[in-house]
């Protein structure tokens, strides 16, 4: 019966993300000024939010929405809280689609030291971070501010490759809490990626699977070990009207799925 209901919805995923890729390309191609502010705005009052938590050590990290005791318990046990912080209102706008997401996780024995220098070392990425990430490199840094760039792999249903970049600030409160922030400038959808015909699609050739994603990574090393918090803010293309029964699951299914790759990934590479 489990095998069934599985199989059910890989085929409602796979006709969704069809009746999406055949849909028009004039609502795909960029997100309009008032989606794109809107991300900026929300993205801020997240930001806003963190500056006060990171300036101190009782709260440095966001408690779990529901039963936080509780969720330290299970994530001292090996498990991830994943949450979803999604607006109820004003997720679905201009053409757009906003996702908020959040998960947290614990690392015995981990650092933060080990954890900043991780996040750091760029070249390293496409071995901690596979297959997702591809290629990674720094463009320019300047103390604990730099600009760098990875080609990324999704693979849900079908594969889709992209070159990002972004700009990213390290900051700590002291030895035992940390940060960073990470902010996209350029995303752009890759065709044929690795072959000869490789090339950036053009906006109105894009589907709009990511326009925008602000990362957002805070970390507390005490209990004899690493908690490790990230938050995702991304903005996607909209869903079709009237086609929300077919795409809306899938499409809300990547920014988590996403955001728990990540934060495993991480997690088994401090451990090395």
């Amino acid at each position: 019966m489990k095998r069934l209901v599985t199989h059910s919805r890989k085929i409602s995923a796979l006709c969704g993300l069809l009746i999406l890729l055949e849909s028009p390309r004039s609502v795909m191609a960029e997100p309009t000024p008032a989606a794109v502010a809107t991300f900026n705005s929300y993205s801020k009052a997240v930001e806003a939010r963190l500056v006060q938590q990171h300036r101190s050590a009782n709260a440095f990290l966001a408690p779990a929405a529901s039963d936080p005791k509780g969720a330290e318990t299970r994530l001292r046990q090996g498990e991830l809280v994943i949450e979803q912080l999604t607006p109820a209102t004003g997720a679905d706008f201009s053409g757009a689609l906003l996702h908020h997401w959040r998960g947290t996780a614990f690392a015995p024995g981990a650092k933060a030291a080990d954890f900043e220098r991780l996040m750091r070392d760029f070249s390293a990425y496409p071995q901690h971070f596979s297959p997702e990430v591809l290629h990674a490199r720094v463009i320019t840094q300047s103390g604990d501010r730099m600009q760098a760039s990875m080609r990324v792999r999704q693979r849900h249903v079908i594969t889709v490759v992209m070159d990002t970049a972004y700009d990213i600030t390290f900051g700590q409160l002291d030895r035992a809490h940390g940060y960073s922030l990470s902010e996209s400038t350029r995303i752009d959808e890759i065709a044929g990626a690795g072959s000869g015909a490789e090339r950036a699609l053009k906006a109105n050739e894009e589907h709009g699977f990511l326009w925008r994603l602000n990362t957002y990574w805070s970390y507390e090393e005490r209990d004899g070990g690493l908690y490790l918090q990230i938050e995702a803010v991304s903005l996607t293309r909209a869903i079709p009207t009237g086609l929300g029964w077919a795409i809306r699951p899938y499409v809300e299914s990547i920014p988590r799925e996403s955001l728990e790759f990540t934060l495993r990934s991480a997690c088994s590479a401090i451990k090395k």
